[in-house]
């Protein structure tokens, strides 16, 4: 995404747009749909959707793909000025991923009740206690993240 809205919210709202058409191609393919899409200089850099089901892998997580494929594009595990959009509040892992590789910022769309590390349930980045603070945003477009979980989950029932 190129474009050049003034408003920081226009920003966060359109690329997390982009990270829910990324859910909707992780549901078709029968994963719980999750889309992200890491941002620097206004620019989608990466991108990833769940798939650790198809490929065999707990790791394989949006956030989780669209960092490792960032860290590869620009030679640097530290990925640094960029920030991620994703669809549902981020897990343990993910949370500690994130701030391993020192993202700027983060913004979710859906709060996540039973695994969310930002504030729903563990507090990884909100209270870091870690060695990098990473500025963080959450419900950005939070009912159209949360219906896609639920849809999602009210079909497989």
């Amino acid at each position: 995404m190129n474009s050049s809205p003034s408003d920081p919210q226009t920003d966060d709202d359109a690329y997390m747009h982009e990270a829910l058409a990324l859910a909707a191609r992780a549901a078709s393919e029968g994963e719980v749909p999750v889309g992200a899409v890491l941002v620097q200089h206004r620019r989608v850099i990466a991108q990833g959707w769940n798939q650790p089901i198809g490929g065999h892998d707990p790791s394989a997580h949006a956030e989780m793909i669209a960092l490792r494929d960032a860290a590869q594009k620009l030679g640097n595990y530290r990925l640094l000025g960029t920030t991620l959009y994703v669809t549902l509040e981020p897990c343990v892992m993910c949370a500690g991923a994130i701030i391993h590789a020192r993202l700027s910022r983060l913004v979710f769309g859906a709060s996540d009740p039973k695994a969310g590390a930002v504030n729903s349930v563990y507090d990884v980045i909100s209270k870091p206690r870690l060695n990098h603070i990473v500025e963080w945003r959450g419900g950005v477009l939070e009912q159209e993240c949360g219906a896609i979980l639920r849809d999602f989950f009210r079909a497989r029932r």
